[in-house]
């Protein structure tokens, strides 16, 4: 490596910046990614034991029938599975550019990040028609644990090579 960065120049900032701050940044990116698998797990631990989902919908619709709260509950569960899926998608794929050294991933991983702390934000925050929040704040909650990996990780792809952490 020493030689590419004396015979390149401009190269060794690429490879600076790919064996210093990647390490890091793509351990964190594992991290989302374990949160991101906990996250698509919880409804279904919450389904099979109390399923506090249901309740949820009961609590914010006491005239639905049965029937129709499962139907509701299982819509989400469909909705949270198939974010849980494509988010895991994701990390694998900004892990794979960041571990080959693509000049595009840090701006997809920042790009990433806005638009699942986006999704997070409104499962958390959004209402519905009865007033309450559309999911339990638990489940909100536990969405948006995967986009603090993903902040740490595009702060550390972001920062600068001459960079260091002071004491």
């Amino acid at each position: 490596m020493q030689n590419d960065a004396v015979h390149f120049g401009q190269k060794e900032i690429n490879i600076m910046t790919k064996t210093r701050h990647a390490p890091a940044a793509i351990g964190a990116m594992y991290a989302g990614l374990a949160l991101t698998v906990v996250a698509a797990i919880v409804p279904y631990i919450d389904r099979a034991n109390g399923n506090m989902l249901a309740g949820h919908i009961r609590a914010g619709y006491p005239a639905y029938a049965q029937d129709r709260i499962d139907t509701a509950a299982t819509t989400y569960l469909v909705y949270l599975s198939v974010l849980g899926a494509i988010g895991v998608v994701c990390w694998f794929g900004t892990i794979w550019a960041v571990k080959a050294g693509k000049r595009w991933a840090r701006v997809v991983a920042t790009l990433m990040l806005a638009l699942a702390a986006s999704i997070g934000l409104f499962n958390l925050l959004v209402k519905d028609t009865s007033g309450d929040t559309g999911l339990p704040p638990l489940f909100g909650w536990v969405g948006m644990l995967p986009c603090l990996a993903g902040l740490l990780a595009v702060t550390l792809l972001w920062r600068r090579v001459g960079s260091t952490p002071r004491a």
